[in-house]
């Protein structure tokens, strides 16, 4: 038998059951402190970088003119960008596809400025201020990890839009056509009315997705701020955009939502800012035909009219020369002779990049409705309401495109950019959840 000691002693070193080692053990949440939010940093400078391109905030601010705003986010976004390398969950190796066309038509760009037949250091200027959007897409593709993140560059990019609406609203109330209050992507009436076209999709997702009142009654406010400055602008192209993205939305938001009341209130709205606002749009689409000019707002819509039908042919004859590399970023109002950009986005980067760089942009696009398609898979009602947001932004995009200068506009290329970031988190969800389910098996099966 054996002693008392030594019973004692083995009893002490015996294994417990798994049950008394988990009363023994902390939790984890007790175990674990709480961790900081993962490149805070980086995060922190591409928010700044995406409130001073989508905001302006220099161009209405007292002080702030005097601010290299641009150049400074920019260039804490590219340190953002380099100190994330390796401690994000995604590295460079993880980058899609379209992060990679948009490197190559960058770098084609580039060669392009080197044999520009117009302005070689001009172009080159201008592609290095460009380029800025792959540092942009990059460090969002990195950074931005979970939907919260998400929400708040979606956030950044539409309440900017909508502040901008309103502020140019106060301004030129008073000019015919309601023109841009501000500098950059907001320089005049078309280039507004992309803008706000672009973002109205994320506005309605925003109200569509909180259930607290007053949010609900601030964005539905933003909403008609924003069509009431996309009418004044009288811009057809914008309206035309705006059509088929407002289509595809109450595609997505109405029907496959089980939304119905939005289409007839999508409908009576229209209705309502269109009679209050849209005089000048209905003259200028009048005067398109060419008809009757009954007024000198048709006479000068119609004489636009016609000069883009002379930039188009231009631009034509622009790509027949210079198939290969193009005339270089920015260049065609100086090729064409008319001090004017060619009004389709398509033939616009055709002409000043080249035939290699239309392919690159088209791919790049393309990529775009791809991750959207393979996030049908994902049933969660917040990933489906961003993905149909998208949809419809790039949807509207596309079509747009074809009636305005916008190649060079961030909006698009964000927009791609969400929809990579979105395909990431949902898979990553879905991975962790896989992962999970795999784990509680697993310990099921040692349990019994």
């Amino acid at each position: 038998m054996l002693s008392d000691q030594k019973l004692r002693t083995r009893v002490r070193e015996a294994p417990q059951p798994a049950s008394q080692k988990a009363s023994a053990e902390p939790s984890l949440p007790e175990a674990l402190p709480t961790t900081p939010e993962p490149l805070a940093g980086a995060y922190f400078w591409l928010a700044v970088f995406y409130v001073v391109y989508c905001a302006r905030p220099e161009d209405w601010i007292p002080g702030l003119q005097y601010v290299p705003l641009a150049k400074v986010s920019g260039i804490f976004a590219a340190v953002g960008l380099v100190l994330s390398l390796g401690r994000s969950k995604r590295a460079l190796r993880d980058l899609p596809r379209e992060a990679i066309y948009l490197l190559l038509l960058i770098l084609l760009f580039f060669l392009s400025s080197a044999f520009s037949p117009v302005w070689k250091g001009g172009a080159f200027l201008r592609t290095l201020d460009f380029a800025k959007v792959l540092v942009a897409w990059v460090l969002t593709f990195v950074t931005v990890t979970n939907l919260p993140r998400l929400r708040r560059i979606l956030f950044i990019q539409t309440g900017s839009v909508v502040v901008v609406s309103a502020i140019s609203i106060l301004k030129s109330a008073s000019h015919p056509r309601l023109e841009g209050a501000l500098g950059g992507i907001y320089s005049n009436p078309n280039d507004l009315a992309f803008a706000i076209v672009l973002s109205l999709p994320f506005a309605l997702a925003f109200l569509l997705s909180t259930s607290a009142v007053l949010k609900k009654m601030a964005w539905a406010a933003s909403l008609l701020i924003m069509l009431s400055a996309m009418f004044l602008t009288a811009s057809r192209g914008a309206f035309i955009t705006f059509l088929v993205a407002a289509a595809v939305g109450l595609w997505h938001f109405g029907v496959k939502g089980r939304r119905l009341y939005l289409i007839a209130a999508a409908a009576c709205i229209a209705v309502v800012v269109g009679l209050a606002a849209g005089g000048q749009l209905k003259e200028r689409l009048l005067a398109t035909s060419g008809d009757t000019l009954e007024s000198d707002a048709q006479t000068s819509a119609y004489g636009s009219y016609e000069q883009r039908r002379i930039l188009i042919s231009r631009a034509f004859v622009g790509i027949e020369e210079y198939p290969l590399l193009g005339i270089g970023l920015h260049n065609f109002p100086t090729y064409s002779g008319v001090w004017r950009d060619v009004h389709v986005t398509y033939l616009q980067i055709a002409v000043e990049g080249g035939l290699a760089v239309l392919a690159l942009y088209l791919m790049f696009l393309w990529r775009g409705f791809s991750n959207l398609r393979k996030l049908n898979r994902d049933r969660s009602s917040e990933v489906q309401l961003l993905a149909g947001a998208l949809h419809s932004s790039l949807v509207g995009f596309l079509i747009g495109a074809m009636f305005a200068p916008e190649a060079y506009q961030y909006f698009p290329y964000f927009a791609v950019a969400y929809t990579a970031v979105l395909l990431a988190i949902s898979r990553e969800q879905n991975g962790s959840a896989i992962a999970a389910a795999g784990s509680r098996k697993r310990t099921f099966t040692y349990a019994w």
